[in-house]
């Protein structure tokens, strides 16, 4: 099955004189490990783009769509992409072409910012509501986009500069499947996903996008949301949890252990509770907070892996 994907085009955004929303910055600690967001904004994707760059997007009623730009050295945090009124969840940037690739939650749409003015460089059209389009994740060859009310995953051929197809394909998965996050080996050829309903990793190749059980000794990773993978080591955010477990694959990927679950500051600090998706930079890992109740406070949090 394939999806036409619709060319949007939005105004010019000049980064140069974007207005900052919140700061973070302290002489003391040049990374800070918490980054305000502004009041209410209702994160649920990260992404780390060139240097100490950030990008975050928003699911509240007020902001719905917009797409903020931040500094994780500074916490300085200003607008990418103003608010088109479709929720913004998971998000990856490439690179190579400097693009934003962002799932669009219900809308069942995945959308291609310019990461450098905010313009949209192409939308697609997944599948028919309802649905809910919640993850991606970037390999040399294809973006992957998750969803969590269908048992499919959409791919979006890329160039070897990074240039996205025009349009995207369908994978189908078995009838039960629904997945959230998702991450993927540096050489693009596995996949990894926890199937929502019984919260079991699986490993697909992104040849036949068949999964495979992941073997974590009868371990399962239930409220599993973003993940990340890290050599052999797989992230895995378990958001109303308050921790993100820390899963230490085989060789093959095909078995692994739970070793650990990080709760910090997660568990001790109202402000940061119920953490989505993560991104890395360095040797931290970098999570958002949606807090889910208004009025929340919402931060980018520093992690020590």
């Amino acid at each position: 099955m394939r999806m036409h994907a619709r060319h949007l085009h939005t105004g010019p955004v000049v980064l140069a004189g974007l207005i900052v929303l919140a700061s973070a910055v302290t002489s003391a600690q040049p990374f800070p490990d918490l980054i305000p967001l502004p009041a209410d904004f209702g994160p649920e994707g990260i992404a780390v783009g060139n240097g100490t760059t950030f990008y975050t997007g928003s699911l509240a009623v007020s902001t719905r769509g917009q797409i903020l730009v931040g500094d994780l050295r500074t916490g300085e945090v200003a607008t990418l992409a103003a608010s088109d009124g479709v929720p913004a969840t998971g998000m990856k940037h490439d690179a190579r072409s400097n693009l934003l690739f962002v799932a669009r939650a219900g809308s069942v749409m995945g959308t291609v910012f310019d990461a450098a003015t905010g313009d949209v460089v192409r939308s697609y059209q997944f599948h028919a509501a309802p649905t809910f389009i919640n993850d991606v994740v970037i390999t040399r060859e294809a973006a992957y986009f998750t969803d969590t009310q269908a048992p499919f995953l959409y791919r979006v051929a890329l160039g070897p500069a990074g240039d996205p197809a025009a349009d995207a394909d369908s994978i189908p998965l078995p009838g039960t499947f629904r997945t959230n996050g998702i991450a993927a080996t540096r050489n693009g050829d596995f996949l990894f996903v926890v199937d929502g309903p019984t919260a079991q990793l699986y490993r697909l190749d992104t040849v036949t996008h068949t999964p495979v059980l992941v073997d974590l000794g009868g371990g399962v990773l239930p409220n599993a949301d973003g993940l990340l993978l890290d050599g052999k080591t797989l992230y895995v955010v378990q958001n109303v949890r308050n921790q993100i477990a820390v899963v230490q694959l085989s060789p093959d990927y095909l078995s692994g252990e739970i070793v650990r679950v990080i709760t910090e500051p997660f568990s001790s600090n109202a402000s940061t509770k119920v953490p989505t998706t993560i991104a890395e930079f360095g040797n931290a890992l970098y999570a958002v907070t949606a807090g889910f109740a208004a009025p929340s406070p919402d931060f980018v949090v520093r992690v020590n892996k």
